[in-house]
């Protein structure tokens, strides 16, 4: 009814979309202009201004099988906290970008987050993380990657927040294509994610070397990558870098 418009009972999904289009403008026009090595940095703060509930923020892209690569990250932690799933091959980014849907994990140390990623939370609570909260950056029905928050404290997003936080998952995909779309300079926004395409290389690169020196397959070569990774308390694109620049080899296993 149009009485309800003037009591400011609007169409909650055309409010979405208004929603949507102001984070989307905002983060658009803190990146546009920049020079591709300050954008990255620009984005995750652009995000955090827009999320002041939680510790920080880091956002992903996953490639074919297993590999993936951290794009930014507003502090150590939440680089951290990315690298190590991509290593261990499990916890909540994973999930989220499996089910192309939210997973949130707002009580680490509780024995239920345990049981569903031993791992990653035992590298969380190391890590001084007690709540995560993944949204998959969705693009024609596939996710390309995830928005990963954290929190040092336990507990849920407020309901204001997990809608903007939601939002502000959609805006940072709508921005990044922008962005490439809108760039005149073929080495402008895009080279930072050309940079993210060249350290997933590496992982692809040492992958085929343990593949030829150990006679595995590639899912196996991976998956040796990552135990070693592990082993030594060191993130898969470490123990990749390392492989591929031959400082180590896992003959020596």
């Amino acid at each position: 009814m149009a009485g309800d418009d003037l009591l400011g009972g609007g169409d909650p999904e055309q409010e979405a979309d208004v929603e949507r289009a102001r984070i989307a403008h905002a983060l658009i026009a803190d990146l546009r202009g920049l020079p591709p090595a300050e954008v990255p940095g620009a984005l995750c703060r652009t995000c955090l201004a827009l999320l002041p509930e939680v510790s920080g923020l880091s956002v992903s892209v996953l490639g074919g099988g297993s590999t993936g690569v951290v794009l930014c990250a507003s502090d150590d932690v939440a680089a951290r906290l990315a690298e190590i799933q991509f290593t261990l091959g499990e916890g909540p980014c994973r999930e989220a970008a499996r089910l192309h849907a939210p997973v949130f994990a707002t009580n680490l140390p509780r024995a239920a987050d345990r049981r569903r990623w031993p791992l990653f939370s035992i590298q969380a609570a190391k890590a001084g993380v007690e709540a995560v909260f993944s949204l998959p950056l969705a693009s024609a029905g596939s996710a390309l990657g995830t928005l990963d928050l954290y929190r040092a404290t336990q507990g849920s997003l407020s309901a204001d927040r997990l809608r903007t936080a939601m939002l502000v998952a959609d805006a940072v995909t709508l921005a990044v294509i922008a962005l490439e779309q809108a760039s005149p300079d073929p080495e402008g926004v895009v080279t930072w994610l050309a940079g993210a395409e060249s350290d997933r290389e590496e992982v692809h690169q040492a992958t085929g070397m343990i593949m030829m020196q150990l006679g595995v397959s590639a899912e196996e070569a991976l998956l040796r990558l990552r135990a070693r990774a592990f082993a030594q308390g060191r993130t898969a694109m470490e123990v990749a870098r390392a492989i591929v620049d031959r400082s180590m080899d896992l003959r020596d296993d």
